[in-house]
């Protein structure tokens, strides 16, 4: 009976509707019949370039940061993997394009910024782009919600304790519980990081190991034996006026993901 009323609505009709459901309601209404489920698989209809125009700022939304994500559910999905507002330095603020921090020119201070979304199942993968200078440190990595997000003085603080990891991409050290771990990569005279290279970190919670790789080249597996815990991509750093942005690249069991939000966008991927 359900499938014989879904198609009674035309396509036009169905959009519109649907462009204004929430993402959880949108959820509910995949489930509902094969219909539903493969018109709002569509990732390049009216729905989700609706969602995208509500959400998304009209900046984000031109620049070239999403010019290679291919489709608006794609970019949306990006935007709820961004960096969070509400768990970052109090001297970093995020753009309003949702994708770029900001460290505010403060002295004796490094300020760090986690993403919305952390992770315990699956694959994931996002870039980074350090798009300011880089100062004395700068830190990319992953972090649990109880790593702190400022301190004072110019540290390396992704990587200060036993709740974060990082990559000092200055000097080349891996950094965790306070402690250097090595060179990395390990590679004789490994070329330092150039500003607006994109860096792409890959986080396997199946394996519990964190990789990196830069310009698309796999510079090998960074960290071993990462704890069941949910981490969250984080960078940190100390130079001011810098700016860090960050998108989502893929994700691979994302259905595993604990956050209710993001279960209501992906599940129908």
């Amino acid at each position: 009976m359900c499938d014989e009323i879904a198609t009674l609505l035309p396509d036009n009709v169905l959009e519109v509707i649907f462009s204004y459901l929430d993402l959880h309601d949108l959820r509910n209404c995949s489930l509902v019949c094969k219909r539903y489920y493969r018109f709002l698989n569509d990732e390049n209809n009216d729905v989700w370039r609706l969602h995208c125009v509500r959400k998304l700022a009209e900046e984000a939304l031109k620049s070239d940061l999403l010019s290679s994500v291919p489709t608006y559910k794609a970019k949306l999905r990006a935007f709820y993997h961004a960096w969070n507002p509400n768990d970052c330095s109090r001297n970093v603020y995020i753009k309003p394009n949702g994708f770029t921090l900001h460290r505010n020119p403060v002295a004796q201070s490094t300020d760090a910024s986690r993403a919305k979304i952390g992770f315990r199942h699956g694959r994931h993968a996002w870039e980074v782009i350090w798009e300011g200078p880089l100062g004395t440190v700068a830190v990319i990595g992953i972090s649990t919600k109880d790593a702190p997000l400022q301190c004072h003085g110019y540290v390396a603080l992704l990587g200060s304790d036993e709740q974060s990891w990082g990559w000092n991409l200055v000097d080349n050290h891996l950094l965790h519980n306070g402690d250097a771990q090595g060179n990395y990569p390990l590679l004789n005279n490994a070329p330092k990081y150039q500003v607006g290279e994109r860096i792409r970190v890959i986080l396997d919670c199946d394996d519990n190991t964190l990789s990196f790789e830069k310009n698309y080249e796999f510079l090998g597996v960074a960290f071993r034996g990462l704890p069941d815990k949910k981490l969250y991509p984080t960078v940190s750093a100390v130079y001011g006026n810098t700016e860090v942005s960050m998108k989502c690249h893929w994700l691979l069991a994302h259905a595993l993901c604990a956050n209710e939000t993001f279960r209501n966008i992906v599940i129908l991927v």
